[in-house]
Parts: C-alpha cells; structure tokens; sequence
C-alpha cells in the first residue's frame, strides 16, 4: 500500500503523464499478508499456517480491526495525489482473498466460518475507504471466481460474494482467479480452449448484480471482447499480457480494423518462468528500451530473481530489520 515512504513527487509525476485523453489510473490497494515475503517481513494471514514454501502466524482481532483504516488511508492518499479511482485487490491470494477462501481461513470468530463471514472483513473495507474518499470517487474490487486449489474458495461461495459486493457502494466489480500459493499453477497454465478463462462465472455474476462487471483473463483476440460484452458476459474486458505485447492495443481494439498481438510461443518454459517473462516485458516497456527485449523465460526468471534478491538487500538496509505484515 502506498504509505508515508513513498515519493509523492514521483507518484504525482506518474499521475500526471496517465491521466490524459480522458484517461483513468486507478491503483490496487493490496495487501500480502501470508504470502508477505519472508526475508523482509513476518506474514500474517487469516489463520496461522505452517506448510512447505508457506509459514505465517494469525492475525488478532485488533489486526483485522486496524485493516480498514489501511486500506481507508492509502485511498484517501491516492485520491490526494491525483488518481481518479482505486481498485481493491481481493483476489488472486492476497490478504482479503485468503479471508475469502477457507484454505486460508480457518477461524472460528465472526470472521470465519460461513462465506458471510468470511466476507466480513471486505465489506468493512469497502464501507471504510467509502467514508474516506467520499460518494463520487470510484471504488473498485478485484475478486477471485475460484481459487483452483482444492479447499480453496469455490464458485458457488464466489457467487455469493457478489451479491454481498451488490448491497455495497463498490462501483465495479473485476472478476478474475488463481492465486500466488506456492506451487499453485497460473491460470494461463491449464489447459484451454483458448477462450477467456472465467466467462461463464462472469455470466453468473451479471445475473445477481446490479454493479458493472468487469472481467480478466485470456484476452487475446479483438473479436473475444466484443462478443464479452455484446453477449452480455461483462461489461468492461481487462487487458493483462496483451497489454504488455502491445500498450497501444486498447485504441486500436476500439477500431474495426484493430488487429491482434502476436502471442510468444514458449517451449518447456521453467515455473514461473513465463510470468517472469512478461513481469521484466513490463520493466522494458517502463524504461523505453522494449524493441531491444530479447530475454527468454529461463533469463527472465534468473533476472526477476536477482532483482528481487537485491530489493530485499536495499530493503533490509533501509528499515534494518524485517517489517511486521500488518
């Protein structure tokens, strides 16, 4: 989350560029929690848990207390420094996404148990930040259809978060899946027909919602989006990978003409070595320097590696010693 260590001069620099043409940056307002990096950190999550690649201890009732006013500050300071919206990030494994999944959540108080509880903790969110940024300024959440791990947070229990979501003043509801649990396959990894990956739960979605829909995952054609949203699927499609092949690919999508990109092929890529791929594509993109990308996943993920290992250097030497997760 954005905190009192950032560059607001940077941020308000960045602010600046993107809003223009009409254009809205919202920032995800997320956090780990579990899955908070260990050499830096000491995670928290819903429930204590101790398996391989994953050990965080339970958060207390205070912690869960003290998350809405976090999520609620970070807002009221995006909005500050310019943004035009916010997007909650409860999905894909992080901190409010383990609430939501019973893998995660094993409490046995009013925030676990029933999906209902379970949800708790997202609505107090929502009704926080909403108290923060005022009525007119977009709140958006990112939620997961299915977790696809077993045990993990199911499609009938994700349905009933969106109708919980219907009585909040959320202004967009972007439905996606997956999670970062370690070992976990992305959902770029199943096996597909190659259409997007969560349109018909987005189908399900729309017929107990009043809220626009929004839907990520698999987008790779021009034509797969309009007939999302033409067939009454969602209402707004949300461009990830192909973005990152080509930025320009939403004016040119708004266009009859508008062509597709030219997805990279990988052969026997290493785990996670094709989100490295993309993740460094991105880093290229930020730096101008993306016609000369030449690194395959194997050099992308060693990259992304030592990277990563080098920010936890520079980390530990700034704060001196691990940070607590909440």
């Amino acid at each position: 989350m954005l905190g009192p260590h950032a560059d607001h001069r940077a941020m308000e620099e960045l602010v600046s560029r993107a809003v223009i043409k009409d254009a809205h940056l919202w920032p995800q307002l997320g956090h780990a929690g579990a899955l908070s990096h260990l050499p830096i950190s000491h995670p928290k999550g819903p429930s204590a848990l101790d398996i391989e690649g994953l050990q965080c201890v339970g958060m207390s009732v205070e912690d869960i207390h003290e998350l809405p006013h976090m999520y609620a500050r970070t807002a009221a300071y995006a909005k500050n420094l310019g943004f035009t919206g916010v997007q909650v990030h409860a999905g894909h494994g992080f901190l409010l996404s383990q609430f939501l999944s019973p893998l995660f959540n094993r409490r046995d108080d009013g925030y676990g148990g029933s999906i209902e509880a379970r949800c708790r903790i997202v609505l107090e969110v929502i009704d926080e930040i909403r108290r923060a940024v005022g009525p007119l300024f977009p709140v958006g959440i990112k939620i997961n259809s299915t977790d696809q791990l077993e045990g993990g947070l199911t499609e009938d229990d994700a349905l009933e978060v969106v109708r919980l979501l219907d009585r909040t003043s959320v202004d967009l509801i972007d439905i996606s899946g997956g999670t970062y649990f370690p070992g976990a396959k992305a959902s770029s990894d199943r096996p597909s027909d190659g259409a997007p990956y969560f349109l018909r739960f987005a189908r399900r979605a729309k017929g107990v919602t009043d809220v626009p829909v929004m839907l990520t995952g698999g987008f790779k054609r021009r034509q797969q989006a309009v007939d999302a949203v033409v067939s009454g699927a969602a209402d707004v499609v949300s461009l990830a990978r192909a973005m990152v092949l080509d930025p320009r690919l939403p004016e040119a999508w708004l266009t009859e003409g508008g062509g597709d990109p030219e997805f990279p092929t990988f052969h026997s890529p290493p785990r996670g070595g094709v989100t490295a791929w993309y993740t460094m594509r991105i880093t290229a993109l930020a730096e101008g320097r993306e016609e000369t990308f030449t690194l395959d996943p194997h050099s992308a993920l060693r990259v992304y590696e030592e990277r990563d290992a080098q920010r936890c250097i520079k980390w530990l030497k700034k704060f001196s010693h691990p940070q607590e997760s909440v």
